[in-house]
């Protein structure tokens, strides 16, 4: 199964198919989303939306909670089976939510699910073990440590190659360039991996 999940951050402005996807819309993304994306469910606590979409949710949640609506989107698409999911708009906005939202790339990761955020900008994803980029020769690729530093056992296709250690933090991973049809690397060690022009 895959999820796509709406994020009130920075509106998304390219197309979105969800045609066989289930659509979670978290809170304020609801104003961006609305009529561009079929939206399955609805679910935050409407702190940022300020009026009930459509349609209704299920469930209104506190706005006093432990969790964001991301967090709650991902628990809920990860409690129905989803194998991968998708996030838009979670760039931009408030610095604070891009980097918690980062975070639910982690821990789909660690869930055993395949997750990406698509922004205007960047296709961004948490990798672990052998990572394999296809099809994005010339496009800008960093690679930054995750939660600490991170050993880089082989890569290829890449312009500058990768050092044995990325040293947590340190920018050493910035910029980078596809030079091949197939660029891979594999690290001992959880990475973001941001792919730019997507």
């Amino acid at each position: 199964m895959k999820a796509i999940i709406l994020l009130n951050g920075e509106p998304y402005r390219g197309g979105i198919d969800a045609s066989d996807a289930r659509v979670w819309c978290c809170d304020g993304a609801y104003d961006w989303a609305k009529g561009r994306v079929r939206i399955d469910e609805n679910l935050g606590d409407y702190d940022s939306l300020g009026y009930t979409p459509d349609p209704p949710p299920a469930e209104v949640y506190p706005s006093e909670k432990n969790y964001t609506d991301g967090e709650l989107a991902l628990m809920r698409a990860v409690a129905a089976g989803a194998e991968e999911i998708e996030f838009y708009g979670g760039g931009g906005g408030r610095e604070d939510h891009f980097l918690g939202n980062l975070h639910l790339l982690y821990a789909a990761l660690k869930r055993g699910v395949r997750a990406c955020m698509v922004t205007n900008y960047a296709r961004i994803f948490a990798a672990e073990g052998e990572v394999v980029i296809e099809g994005k020769k010339g496009r800008t690729l960093s690679i930054v440590p995750f939660g600490g530093s991170v050993h880089i056992m082989e890569s290829g296709g890449l312009y500058y190659p990768l050092p044995e250690t990325f040293v947590y933090g340190s920018t050493r991973g910035i910029s980078n360039v596809v030079t091949a049809d197939r660029a891979h690397f594999t690290v001992e060690g959880v990475v973001l991996v941001f792919i730019d022009g997507e």
